[in-house]
């Protein structure tokens, strides 16, 4: 119904470049996890490990300077809102989504609970992907799991597979619909 209403630059100008970005962004963390992936093959430093006395505002954490240190900004909440979407998306936990002026408290506090995992997991996250070495103030780096190579390795292996196969998948089955569609209405 919310296509069949919106109005005709939406439909032909902003729905493709929200598209556009999101394809984009996706296909940005990837090559960021591709390039850590690469990083920790070849040097030890890559690792998720605390940043020692590294003062702020004296060291850039990223090679790019501003940009990319914008660009880190960026793809955290990216990764941020996407994770939420996905967890709501998941069959498991989409009957914990809120409804409008009819939600119980257990379900208010399970969201709350679900959505301060989430944001808690978000640091380490990111700093496992390579998408930052910003250590925050929970200095994230002393989990000991996180000096294990394999298991960061594997991590970002993982994800970067499964982020690239959802990513063909989605974009390949809409082009395969609009040929079909194109076709089917020819033929």
């Amino acid at each position: 119904e919310l296509r069949h209403q919106a109005s005709p630059w939406q439909r032909n100008l902003g729905y493709p470049l929200a598209m556009l970005g999101l394809l984009a962004l996706t296909g940005i963390s990837v090559l960021i996890v591709c390039f850590h992936v690469l990083e920790l093959l070849l040097d030890d430093a890559a690792m998720p490990r605390g940043i020692q006395d590294a003062s702020l505002g004296q060291v850039s954490f990223s090679i790019f300077g501003s940009f990319g240190a914008a660009l880190q900004v960026i793809l955290i909440f990216y990764l941020m809102v996407s994770s939420v979407v996905g967890f709501y998306s998941s069959p498991l936990f989409t009957r914990l989504l809120p409804e409008r002026q009819d939600t119980p408290l257990t379900k208010i506090i399970g969201n709350c609970v679900s959505l301060l995992v989430l944001s808690s997991a978000l640091p380490v996250f990111s700093r496992t992907l390579g998408i930052t070495r910003f250590d925050l103030l929970g200095d994230f780096g002393r989990f000991n799991w996180l000096g294990n190579f394999y298991i960061v390795f594997l991590y970002n292996m993982g994800f970067a597979g499964l982020t690239t196969l959802c990513l063909v998948k989605r974009v390949s089955w809409a082009v395969q619909a609009e040929l079909i569609r194109a076709f089917g209405e020819d033929g």
